[in-house]
């Protein structure tokens, strides 16, 4: 009989776990916290108070390597710019579903990523961290803001940009300024 239960107990958890989905827009990130290349573990949660978007890819997978230069470009875009009050800026944190340390540290330097969240349990598609987001494909996405919540999920750059936008401090947007034309009348 204690077979029996532990049987169950076991297969409803697993159950649990295989059925693991991507957190809902409005809903609190999941929290993910794995090993850099350099052995040191980063949570998402270190990160409150930025715009996060985390990004699900692997140095093996062709369309993950050819969306990099676009997230490279994205990150470069808020780099030193001032946000509202609140948020501390922007930056990604890379989830790695590689199996190969060598291999992922390389792509990391050839595709030129050059922020510091970059983790990997090294597990490849058994990560638990594609398990916890419900990933069955990658390249993935998700956008977090700065209190924890997800804003959007596998956004366009363009989508990336808006809400990211959204948040600087009015100082570093483009304002459009109307000129005045200046008239001028003759005295007769």
């Amino acid at each position: 009989m204690q077979k029996i239960v532990l049987l169950l107990v076991i297969s409803f958890f697993s159950v649990l776990t295989a059925n693991a989905q991507m957190p809902a827009i409005g809903t609190p990130a999941t929290e993910l916290a794995y090993k850099d290349p350099d052995g040191n573990i980063i949570s998402l949660s270190s990160l409150k108070g930025n715009i996060v978007l985390i990004d699900f890819w692997a140095s093996w997978c062709g369309p993950c390597r050819r969306n990099n230069p676009s997230v490279v470009a994205t990150y470069k875009k808020y780099q030193g710019k001032k946000f509202v009050k609140g948020v501390k800026g922007f930056t990604v944190y890379s989830v790695s579903l590689d199996q190969n340390a060598t291999a992922w540290k390389n792509a990391i330097q050839q595709d030129g990523l050059i922020w510091k969240n970059h983790v990997s349990d090294l597990k490849g598609w058994n990560a638990e961290g594609a398990a916890k987001y419900g990933i069955r494909s990658i390249p993935q996405t998700v956008l977090v803001d700065e209190t924890g919540f997800v804003i959007a999920i596998n956004p366009s750059h363009q989508l990336i940009e808006q809400l990211v936008d959204k948040k600087l401090a009015a100082s570093t947007t483009t304002k459009k300024t109307t000129t005045k034309k200046k008239t001028t009348t003759k005295k007769k």
